[in-house]
């Protein structure tokens, strides 16, 4: 298993279908890729389709944006909650902002998958919301075609005159597996409930009865809905309110775990590390905004 630092690791046999929004990201893996201004429009710095034989391993503590990640063919995994989860065709992941992000191709193993990177300006709703599925069934294949053909298009013309339609399928499919329709209404209103009172001791039976549901059920729905365990959902919600209150400048720890739920401080931290990659302290030292210099080490541009 990987270790859970800064890491960028990819083997010589890793091939790249990229496109970023800006020629300053020169980055070795990006620097050669195509430009496309348009991508700003939609808050992406950059997308592409990935062939990855192992060694391949990306650890990201402090991207600022959302990351959208379907597998195509092979195998990868992708940390969840601070769980790895085997990535396998036909599925996506969409990673929140301000989480720790990692993924790797297992030894022995190729994974081929399609991303979009996502930079939200500041007080702009991220594309991964508290209720949009972390992991989901997705058929990818479109999704690549796109990204592929908005691809050649950049590298015939510095304003390729396909690109604004390319993206908006493009975007459009990321943003149909973010708020998909077919989502469970009681699903959805338990969980906005869930948020304003945070500070609750939830158990499945309450979380069950909030959606009018048996508790088997309710626990199949947020698992098919979301990708999560009820438990792993609400441990999400606490762990997001959390950051941001620290980000918001609130100092004391303890205040911070009873808001969100938590009774033992050191609970509250380890699963706070766990999630997001850093201690809360850590994390209230190192926040930043987006008209702030990067943490050292980490690209003008984001992961």
């Amino acid at each position: 298993m990987i270790e859970l630092t800064e890491t960028d690791i990819r083997g010589p046999d890793c091939q790249t279908w990229a496109i970023r929004c800006d020629a300053m990201d020169r980055r070795d893996w990006l620097h050669h890729q195509p430009v496309c201004e348009l991508l700003s429009r939609y808050h992406i710095l950059h997308l592409g389709v990935a062939q990855m034989p192992a060694p391949f391993q990306i650890v990201r503590t402090h991207l600022g944006g959302s990351y959208f990640l379907a597998s195509l063919e092979g195998e990868g995994k992708v940390l969840v909650d601070g769980k790895w989860t085997v990535s396998f065709p036909g599925q996506a992941f969409l990673l929140p902002p301000k989480t720790l992000h990692a993924f790797f191709t297992p030894s022995g193993k190729a994974w081929r998958f399609a991303w979009v990177r996502y930079q939200e300006a500041p007080g702009q709703k991220p594309i991964a919301r508290a209720n949009s599925p972390v992991l989901a069934g997705f058929e990818a294949a479109p999704l690549e075609m796109a990204i592929l053909g908005l691809y050649h298009e950049c590298r015939l013309s510095s304003a390729p005159p396909m690109a604004e339609q390319w993206l908006r399928i493009i975007h459009g499919y990321v943003q149909r597996f973010a708020s998909p329709t077919d989502h469970d209404p009681r699903m959805w209103k338990t969980w906005e409930k869930v948020a304003q009172r945070l500070d609750h001791p939830w158990s499945i039976s309450d979380l069950a009865k909030e959606a009018c549901l048996s508790e088997k059920q309710f626990q199949r729905l947020c698992k098919k809905d979301l990708g999560r365990s009820p438990q792993q959902q609400l441990m999400w919600l606490r762990i997001r309110r959390a950051a941001e209150m620290l980000a918001a400048g609130e100092k004391k720890i303890q205040s911070i775990a009873l808001a969100v739920g938590y009774h033992n401080p050191f609970v509250f931290s380890s699963t706070f590390k766990r999630m997001i990659g850093w201690s809360p302290s850590e994390y209230s030292r190192r926040r930043i905004d987006s008209s702030q210099q990067p943490f050292p080490g980490e690209p003008i541009s984001g992961g």
